[in-house]
């Protein structure tokens, strides 16, 4: 027997987004919505909870919309030999999750962001929901399993790239052969073993 989970977990894993399912519903409202909106509950229940959200006091929910693609360059009107443009195929050293957290962070600055997980993509943009915490809070304060957020070190986390997002951007998910260079950051690495 599955567990209510399970089901909207499922439901998820699809992408359903043909005509008139709660998909493509949903997908209108957020095009309506502002890009950056506190939302009730989370949309995506099972991954918020694995991602720490707890449905109590000091937690918060806000869906964060960013464009897709690279970096939207103006061409130059002046001539150039065309590998010297510099328009197409150049990036940002974030990926657009660590962005979308960040300008989460700066609309709610008391709190900090603790994780984000994609909920819905259309053809212009991404839209992330991202699990934010009062470090204030005497709630939050008083759970032994969250109020290590509270601790200086970890005030403005997401803009020192602390968070999964910014953790996976740094090269910090691979461990091993390949990855020398990546820690303690790669700034930190450079002129290292001369």
């Amino acid at each position: 027997m599955k567990s209510g989970y399970s089901y909207v977990k499922e439901t998820f894993e699809k992408h359903e987004k043909a005509f008139q399912t709660p998909q493509w519903y949903r997908g209108i409202q957020y095009r309506k919505g502002k890009s950056i909106e506190r939302v009730e509950n989370p949309t995506n229940l099972p991954r918020a909870r694995t991602l720490g959200y707890k449905a109590k006091q000091g937690y918060i929910v806000v869906r964060s919309r960013i464009r897709k693609g690279g970096a939207h360059k103006i061409r130059p009107k002046q001539g150039r030999k065309p590998r010297a443009l510099g328009v197409s195929k150049y990036t940002t050293g974030k990926n657009l999750q660590w962005i979308a957290e960040e300008r989460a962070q700066r609309k709610y600055p008391n709190m900090q962001v603790l994780n984000s997980y994609k909920v819905y993509a259309d053809g212009k943009n991404w839209y992330y929901e991202v699990i934010m915490v009062d470090p204030n809070h005497p709630v939050i304060q008083s759970d032994p399993k969250i109020n290590w957020i509270t601790e200086a070190q970890h005030k403005k986390r997401v803009t020192r790239g602390l968070t999964s997002a910014g953790k996976r951007a740094r090269g910090l998910h691979k461990k091993g052969w390949g990855s020398e260079k990546t820690r303690p950051s790669i700034g930190a690495n450079q002129g290292r073993g001369k």
